[in-house]
């Protein structure tokens, strides 16, 4: 009760003459302030920057965790991409050969011809190499009917030799008759690029793979 009293008969304007009480809740009062203020501005933000960082330790912590798990199936994923790529060849092995592949041309056309297809135009193209593989463009231009380029398929499919061919720019339309000549009877004109594959033997395919190299070297001189 004194003690509220005395704060209730302060004089503002003589300050020094408070009692030590007072002086003291004042003091202690100001440095609770103070204290109050400082965590606010400063303490405050580091508890934020200490929430932001925890979050991000854990961020890492995740990638550190996902990373490892590579590094551990490393040597199991290389030796996947090792079999995989030998099956690969294995299956390009299948594939015409150089010496198969002026033979094997013969073989398409003639299957074509044994189909009933008139062939207006073969032409084999300059092939091009890849990795483990060479593709040869053939421009060609055949007439026949929808069954006979059916038996086409089917013979070239049936072929010694594994025959891929994949079609470029190739059209299929009904063939116009010439001015005063009978109906076509519904024969269709195919026309167009079509690509057959050879596999490129161990010599072939390490030449392709040196070929990119020397024409660097080469630009560098």
């Amino acid at each position: 009760m004194k003690f509220l009293n005395d704060i209730r008969n302060l004089d503002r304007n003589n300050v020094g003459g408070w009692p030590q009480s007072v002086k003291m809740f004042f003091t202690v009062l100001v440095f609770a302030i103070v204290l109050l203020v400082g965590w606010y501005f400063f303490i405050g933000d580091q508890q934020d920057s200490l929430t932001s960082l925890a979050g991000k330790e854990e961020q890492l912590k995740q990638e550190f965790a996902t990373k490892q798990a590579k590094a551990v199936n490393l040597e199991a994923l290389q030796q996947q991409l090792d079999e995989m790529q030998d099956m690969l060849r294995q299956l390009l092995r299948q594939l015409p050969s150089k010496t198969e592949m002026p033979e094997l041309l013969v073989d398409v056309s003639q299957t074509a011809l044994s189909a009933g297809l008139e062939t207006e135009l073969f032409q084999p193209g300059p092939e091009t190499p890849k990795d483990f593989y060479a593709e040869k463009p053939i421009t060609l231009r055949m007439s026949g009917t929808y069954h006979q380029f059916g038996a086409f398929i089917s013979g070239v499919a049936s072929l010694p030799r594994v025959v891929i061919l994949t079609l470029h720019d190739v059209s299929l339309t009904p063939k116009t008759p010439a001015k005063g000549s009978a109906p076509t009877d519904g024969l269709l004109v195919l026309q167009g690029t079509v690509k057959t594959y050879r596999y490129l033997d161990d010599e072939e395919s390490a030449a392709a793979a040196k070929k990119p190299g020397q024409a660097k070297a080469g630009g560098q001189k």
